[in-house]
This record gives C-alpha cells, structure tokens and sequence, in this order.
C-alpha cells in the first residue's frame, strides 16, 4: 500500500518523508500533478529547466487571448 496523507479543509498536506525522499524535494521547490485518463494521478518535481521552458511558451500562446476569441472558442 502506498503512503498516506490528510488533507487540511485548505487542501494542504503534508508529504510524506519516504516521498520527499524519492522525490528528491526540499522546501521552496514545485511539483508538477498530471492527472491520467482513469483519474489517477501522478506527482513529479519540476525541474529549473521545465519552468523555463514553460515561461518561454506562455509567450507564444496569447495570440488567441481576445474577448472574441475566447467567445468563439468557449465551446471546443
């Protein structure tokens, strides 16, 4: 069985330390949750490259980001 953990009613937990471990996480760093097609979910670190990378994109996709467009797309 995996390890468990209680969500606080402000939806925080505590990560157990054998995860921290695997993880290789200490404070201050982001995990990424990716949630899969049967609603399993799977948590990883975020590398420094990965933000990077993300920041770099978000750059590239406001070209859809009028009023219009997002009246015109709502529905896809």
């Amino acid at each position: 069985m995996g390890k468990i953990a209680k969500v606080t009613a402000k939806g925080q937990t505590t990560i157990p330390r054998e995860i921290r471990s695997v993880l290789k996480v200490k404070p201050g760093d982001l995990l990424a949750w990716d949630v899969g097609p049967k609603g399993s979910v799977e948590v990883r670190k975020v590398l420094p490259m990965d933000v990077e990378y993300l920041k770099a994109l978000e750059g590239t996709l406001n070209e859809w980001s009028a009023k219009e467009d997002e009246k015109a797309y709502r529905e896809l």
